[in-house]
């Protein structure tokens, strides 16, 4: 029973334009081809959105006044590796796919990447008339080919200081829609600045804090109105939580603030083609297929920040750095009630 390889160029690049004038080039023989190419595609894309929607949980190791009340408008951006724009495609990990000179591997694009010239494959299917056949497809490239070299995320972020040296923390950004696409996000956090339990902690020198901190991420793109292939219902969802774990050192000057931190993020992302889509075989033939895969993406990694606060009353500005699989900056401006 023949699939689509088209489910991996959808996911990856919402629909190429060759996927919409040509649909049976693009007819292929493994769902599970089609799966782990995909895996492989956008595991540094969920990777980098990851890393960068956890940047600018805070701008300084030590808490505001109880009840105290801040708002951040914060930007960030995040750097994307050299290696992070490629990966080696290797023919012996697939069933139906080789290159058309025959090399037993190929370096192809990421959704982060570009190829340049293109690289095609050949797949190869079963028709059930005219037996073994095959097609060749050129492999989808990624944001690279616009000349994109960052990730950037922006959210609006408040905290509130219930008690002496607490912060609750919250961020958001409104789910935004293009045409068919939809996403947004939000998260939620805890600074307790430990320094503050001290009997002299007005008169130390430095603030010491910890941060825990939750981001959910969710996206839906549905194309069923694109008629690449006939179907219903037929959308990519990616969700990507993680958890943000943070120690926090700075100075506690009037105006002028420095402060670094060293932290880890665990997370996990999961990407879904949901949908119902009718695979021709052939000219004769047809087949359904309902929700053709889930790809589940375990991200982690250490993270250290160095950055530094500039407060004038109720106004205040910071800007850090953060070294981690993905180098980033961000920028924050800040309003203190």
């Amino acid at each position: 029973m023949k699939k689509l390889f088209i489910f991996t160029l959808m996911l990856s690049s919402f629909v190429t334009t060759t996927a919409q004038e040509n649909v049976n080039d693009l007819l292929t023989a493994g769902i599970e081809d089609a799966k782990r190419f995909t895996t492989d595609y956008i595991a540094p894309a969920s990777e980098g959105l990851a890393f960068g929607m956890n940047n600018g949980w805070f701008n300084s190791a030590k808490a505001p006044k109880r009840f105290g009340f801040e708002i951040s408008l914060i930007a960030n951006a995040s750097f994307i590796k050299d290696e992070k724009k490629s990966f080696e495609l290797n023919v012996a990990d697939y069933e139906n796919i080789r290159f058309p000179d025959n090399s037993p591997s190929k370096t192809v694009a990421t959704a982060l990447g570009d190829n340049d010239p293109d690289i095609t494959v050949i797949v190869t299917y079963d028709d059930p008339i005219f037996g073994n056949q095959e097609v060749e497809l050129t492999l989808p490239t990624g944001i690279g080919s616009e000349g994109v070299n960052i990730i950037p995320t922006a959210f609006l972020q408040a905290s509130f200081s219930p008690f002496k040296g607490t912060q609750i923390k919250g961020r958001f950004f409104p789910k935004v829609e293009t045409e068919d696409a939809k996403v947004g996000y939000y998260g939620f956090g805890l600074q307790q600045e430990f320094t503050s339990w001290l009997p002299a902690d007005k008169i130390f020198p430095v603030a010491i804090s910890g941060l825990v901190a939750y981001t959910h991420l969710d996206a839906n793109y549905d194309f069923t109105d694109t008629e690449v292939i006939e179907g219903e219902n037929q959308q990519i969802q990616t969700d990507i939580n993680t958890l943000l774990f943070q120690l926090i050192v700075g100075t506690k000057l009037k105006v002028v603030n420095f402060y670094g931190a060293l932290g880890y993020l665990d997370g996990k992302s999961t990407t879904d083609l949901l949908g119902t889509y009718v695979v021709t075989d052939g000219l004769l033939f047809s087949d359904e297929i309902v929700d053709p895969f889930s790809i589940e993406q375990d991200i982690s990694g250490m993270r250290a920040t160095i950055g530094a606060n500039l407060k004038l009353g109720f106004f205040g500005l910071n800007a850090d750095y953060t070294i981690a699989e993905f180098d980033s900056a961000s920028l924050g401006i800040n309003f203190s009630f």
